[in-house]
Formats: structure tokens, sequence, C-alpha cells
């Protein structure tokens, strides 16, 4: 199984601060059936900016080291992107690449809002040859509040990554819920684990496809692995034609 989102890179961004944290990230990856990880520090944050050449290199130094070749766990360059008008400079320039040199954009809205220029954006990336995927919608308060912001940026051709530990109840029953929805309603294609640390921000795969409570969406997991899995190699992913949520539906567990 392939996690497209994590911050297991030491020093770089708010993952781990040194090496040791990142193999014990890994062990814990590996324990939960993880084989390959994409590893995506954020790039043009206020506080953070990783290129992608930069972030190969460092890649390439991790797989080098001898006990992570014990793990045997592949480890792929990547990045989680800010949203700003700097994305397309950065296109061009070649300091932004796509997840593992693919088609595909791994993208980040601030937390509390999806900013008015988003479609646009969009659009320009698309125009691109790129394929913009939004980062854990499920925790954005614009898209929980409205959740046709998502529907619209699906329907025009973006995917979204939900985060397996909110999807697994650790970010609480409501973010779980609507998790669910997005699953439900198509409007999710991803299931990673923005893994920061082994305590607060954990690796989780097994966990999930072992959790009886989410067997209502057990064909819907399976092909979000799914699709990582194509992602990795940089082919096209199985995207079922969307829908809206219906007010006050939720799941009783």
């Amino acid at each position: 199984m392939i996690d497209i989102h994590n911050h297991i890179i030491a020093g770089v961004d708010d993952g781990p601060d040194i090496n040791v944290e990142t193999i014990s990230l890994l062990k814990q990856a590996k324990k939960e059936g993880i084989t390959g990880v994409i590893a995506t520090p954020h790039h043009l944050h206020t506080k953070y900016s990783n290129d992608f050449n930069e972030v190969k290199k460092r890649v390439e130094e991790l797989n080098l080291q001898e006990e992570i070749k014990e793990l045997g766990i592949s480890i792929y360059p990547g990045q989680e992107i800010r949203i700003t008008d700097q994305i397309i400079i950065g296109i061009e320039q070649e300091t932004i690449k796509g997840l593992n040199d693919s088609k595909y954009l791994l993208i980040e809205f601030p937390s509390n809002e999806v900013p008015y220029y988003t479609k646009q954006l969009f659009f320009e990336i698309q125009g691109k040859g790129y394929i913009p995927v939004i980062a854990h919608p499920e925790r954005n308060k614009a898209i929980i509040q409205n959740v046709e912001i998502l529907f619209d940026l699906i329907s025009g051709g973006a995917l979204s990554q939900i985060t397996s530990t909110s999807l697994a109840g650790n970010l609480g029953k409501k973010i779980q819920k609507f998790s669910l929805q997005l699953l439900k309603n198509n409007l999710t294609h991803f299931i990673s684990s923005d893994a920061h640390n082994t305590a607060e921000r954990p690796f989780i795969m097994n966990s999930l496809i072992d959790n009886k409570k989410l067997n209502i969406v057990e064909n819907e997991m399976k092909q979000c692995i799914e699709n990582a899995e194509k992602l990795i190699d940089n082919q096209d992913i199985i995207k079922d034609i969307p829908s809206i949520p219906k007010k006050n539906k939720f799941w009783l567990f």
C-alpha cells in the first residue's frame, strides 16, 4: 500500500526534528502494511519552502540508509503545496513537480477557507498538464460548512485526499462522519496519513481496514488504496461521478 501524503523528512517542516524520529515513523508505517510513502514536505507555506529537487535529494539519501532498506519501504519525492498564485510560476521554473514526478499535485488550502481564486487556478494548473489533489478537505471549515465548494472543484477535474485519522475517528465524530460522506458521495479519491509523528499524527492503514465500524465504506476504501497504487505510476485513477451529500445524513455506529 502507498501513502501519498506525509511529513517524514527530518528538519524541513513541522514533521520530525531528527532522523531517529523518521525511522520510528517508517517502522510504524511498515506495521500498518505500507510499502511505499511519498514524502510531501510543505512548500510555499508561510513557514516552510521545499523545492522539489531538494526534496528529491533528501529522499535519495533516505533510500540509501541501511535501516530504511531493511524495512523494505520505498520513499518517493513529493510536496504539499500551499495554494497561492505562485504555483504556476513554480511549475514553469520546475521548483514544483507532481507527486513522484507524476501529473498529480498535492495542494493544501488554509484551514478556514478556500480562496476565491481556487477554481481559476485549478483550471490553469490543469492547462499545464497537472491534476490538483486537494489535501484533507474534511478538515477545512469552509468545505465542512458548504460541501458544494468541494463538489464544484471535483466536478471541474480535481481530486481529493482524506486523512486516515479523520476516518478512524481520532479527530472527532463530526469529522469522521463528514469523511464517510465524502467517500460515499465520490468526493474523495485517496486515503493517506498526513503523518507527522508516531503519537498524535501517526501512520494508519491496516487499522482502518480492520475496523469493523468502517465496513460500510469497505469498497470505497479499497478503491482509494488502488488509486494510490495507480498514482505512484502516473496512471489514470478511477473517478466515479460525484454527488452532494444529503443534509443531516449520517451513519450510526
